[in-house]
């Protein structure tokens, strides 16, 4: 691709102390684990992963934003598109990634708007985090790549992601995978309470209301990113490394701002852009998934998530809920990256 050019990788990793594996695809080490039994403290003995990191990230200008992104797998492959969640990055998938591009899949992982090395291209643009927002900055991508169509995965702001475009835009999606279910944003249930036990769990996004918040969260990055892992994760015992790799991610010079915007925007305390607005308004008519997927859980999520059966009718083509065992939190690709690529590769399966 002409615009696409090679980030330069020195630059990026700068901030952590990672090192490249060499592989059997030249892009990865090999793939990590399962977890296995619970030590005495609760959490999975950690195994570090061979694969510490992605070999190279390419750029694009793909509409508002220069994107971003990580390429592996063969380019004639059929396109499998990963998107990750707050406060994770695109590392999330680094043991993903090399299973699927094994089986053949082009897989694209991409910094969300605010992450890693994507980059708005003009400063006069909203650092806006609203859901449609981040959506239609996937479908750029696409269009920036000439990708039609492409399986969808991913986990939280990700997966919110990935069930918007194949709510709005099925045409674009070939399947779905989503851990936690049907991820949308509903402004006008949000207006209402929970019971104190939910409400309790979203501590942070009252937190950001505030400018303390603001302030608190754009010193404390990386120790707010742990406290989260750990609470949503709570079997997870990640290394300091891994946290750190991350970790390099937040320092991206938007990041605070759209994390912020997102959780106000969330609570009706932020505008979104009126661009947007027939956008969320279709959403906020809870539309059904038609496309083939597959919803995954983990047993161990330590972060609000709903019942399976609360969105089961929410997926009306070929569907299959999978939970995950073994102590796995919110986290699921990174913590069962090989459950999480069988699961891109049986709703894969569900096209057939």
């Amino acid at each position: 691709m002409s615009n696409a050019i090679k980030y330069d990788r020195r630059r990026f990793l700068s901030t952590t102390a990672i090192t490249i594996a060499a592989t059997q695809l030249g892009i990865f080490g090999s793939a990590k684990a399962q977890p296995q039994q619970a030590n005495s403290t609760g959490k999975m003995p950690f195994k570090t992963s061979a694969n510490t990191s992605f070999d190279h990230i390419k750029q694009i200008n793909a509409g508002v934003l220069n994107i971003g992104y990580a390429e592996v797998g063969p380019a004639n492959g059929k396109v499998v598109i990963l998107l990750h969640g707050w406060p994770y990055d695109i590392h999330s998938f680094v043991d993903v990634a090399p299973l699927l591009a094994s089986a053949g899949y082009r897989v694209i992982i991409p910094h969300l708007r605010g992450h890693g090395n994507t980059r708005f291209l003009s400063d006069n643009t909203p650092r806006n985090g609203q859901q449609a927002a981040v959506a239609v900055d996937i479908i750029a991508l696409m269009d920036a790549l000439q990708i039609k169509k492409a399986i969808l995965a991913g986990y939280d702001w990700g997966g919110r992601t990935a069930c918007i475009i194949a709510a709005l835009w099925p045409e674009r999606c070939e399947a779905l995978v989503s851990v936690s279910g049907y991820l949308m944003t509903n402004l006008e249930a949000s207006k209402h309470p929970l019971p104190p036990k939910v409400e309790y769990t979203w501590w942070y996004q009252y937190y950001f209301t505030t400018e303390r918040g603001r302030e608190g969260y754009d010193k404390y990055r990386r120790d707010f990113a742990k406290l989260i892992w750990e609470t949503a994760s709570p079997k997870w015992n990640f290394d300091e490394a891994t946290l750190n790799r991350s970790a390099a991610s937040f320092e991206n010079p938007d990041y605070v701002s759209i994390v912020i915007h997102n959780y106000r925007w969330r609570l009706g305390l932020a505008d979104g852009e009126a661009k947007y607005d027939d956008l969320e308004k279709r959403l906020a008519e809870s539309p059904v998934i038609t496309v083939p997927t597959i919803t995954l859980e983990g047993d161990a999520n330590g972060a609000p998530h709903a019942d399976p059966a609360s969105y089961r009718n929410k997926f009306s083509g070929k569907y299959a809920h999978r939970t995950v065992t073994g102590g796995i939190g919110h986290n699921l690709p990174q913590e069962a990256p090989k459950a999480f690529a069988d699961a891109v590769i049986e709703a894969d399966r569900f096209t057939k």
